[in-house]
């Protein structure tokens, strides 16, 4: 059941003491930029610079047009929630469009202050595969709400349970893959300082009416406080993407990234989620696990979905074939226990524009 929210009924508009911390809060980050010469700082080539707003709205590229009132009076569906916030899914009256409003929780979020310097390099980021804040609001009681564009395929965890056969497609399969690799890639290698996203899973893969991924939530982590921040580390590994060496978020790395990214291409490749909630004592819960049993036990039907080679020919059958274990062996070592043997993306990115030719 579709329920409806006015977002006005939990953000009120903010008082002229936020919008001061927020002009003192930019001011600061700016200064601190120029001091540093860019030299220990995020940035982006094609990012352009914030406006600020006199209601506490900051507004990035795409989101020029976007009105305090507008976000707050939204009518919403609520489409997922978290132990940090709510995400909506909001129809933006004025421009007739859909958009994604995250809420994150006053109680689980960093001061104002804090997080204004962040959010500005997190709005800054702009590539084809990464999902863009276009907008950023701090209310006056602490709450803030992220902007964000609409896609309307939804995530990847979705297509890859419920798609009516695409999703089991070798040339959609090597599409989606090798789209979040860009994205990752131009997180970790394209900045000055890299972000690490901390709570990379298919459900933060967007997906349009092609089947290109966007890669949404990257550096979320940033904003939380650490309570905030470990809850999200739990969720992580109940859900199967975190690494085994991942204790605490602040610990988190482009490495323990390039795991959560294996985790991915196995359920693209298997069509099986993350962790196995129904599994019997003496089976593995997690995929990774799971299909290094199946390789000692000389099961490699499991290794990936068998939909994969229907209707191929015969010369397409061996070709696909091939690419398939070249492509689980890819995922397996992004899944090493050991940080230090993982590869990185940009050998990644490779890898797979290797199989796909």
């Amino acid at each position: 059941m579709l329920h409806k929210y006015k977002l006005a009924l939990i953000i009120g508009l903010t008082s002229l003491s936020a919008l001061a911390l927020l002009l003192i809060a930019l001011f600061y980050a700016r200064r601190t930029k120029q001091e540093n010469g860019g030299s220990n700082t995020y940035t982006d080539a094609e990012a352009g610079e914030a406006v600020v707003q006199a209601e506490g709205l900051i507004k990035f590229h795409g989101g020029e047009n976007l009105t305090v009132q507008e976000i707050l009076d939204a009518p919403g569906e609520v489409i997922g929630k978290s132990t940090y916030g709510t995400l909506y899914r909001a129809n933006l009256v004025n421009s007739n469009s859909l958009a994604l409003l995250r809420f994150l929780r006053p109680t689980c979020t960093m001061s104002t202050e804090d997080v204004m310097p962040i959010v500005e390099v997190l709005g800054s980021v702009r590539h084809p595969n990464l999902v863009p804040l276009t907008a950023f609001y701090a209310g006056p009681r602490g709450e803030k709400l992220m902007v964000h564009p609409f896609f309307g395929l939804g995530n990847l965890s979705q297509f890859i349970r419920d798609s009516n056969g695409e999703a089991r497609k070798w040339p959609t399969i090597c599409r989606i893959s090798i789209g979040i690799a860009r994205g990752i890639h131009h997180l970790q290698t394209s900045l000055n300082k890299p972000i690490v996203h901390g709570n990379l899973k298919s459900k933060n893969i967007l997906l349009d009416s092609n089947y290109q991924p966007y890669v949404s939530d990257f550096g979320l982590h940033l904003l939380l406080n650490p309570t905030a921040g470990q809850e999200m580390v739990q969720v992580l590994s109940s859900r199967g993407y975190k690494p085994p060496e991942l204790i605490k978020m602040k610990d988190a790395c482009e490495e323990s990234d390039i795991y959560s990214l294996g985790v991915i291409f196995l359920e693209l490749l298997t069509g099986k989620e993350a962790i196995n909630e129904n599994a019997d004592q003496d089976q593995d819960f997690y995929l990774p696990s799971a299909l290094r049993s199946a390789i000692l036990d000389d099961r490699a039907v499991q290794l990936y979905h068998p939909d994969i080679l229907i209707g191929l020919s015969n010369d397409e059958r061996v070709v696909t074939e091939d690419g398939i274990l070249r492509y689980f062996q890819l995922a397996m070592a992004c899944c090493s226990p050991s940080r230090n043997v993982r590869p990185s993306i940009k050998q990644i990115l490779e890898k797979l524009e290797e199989i796909v030719k």
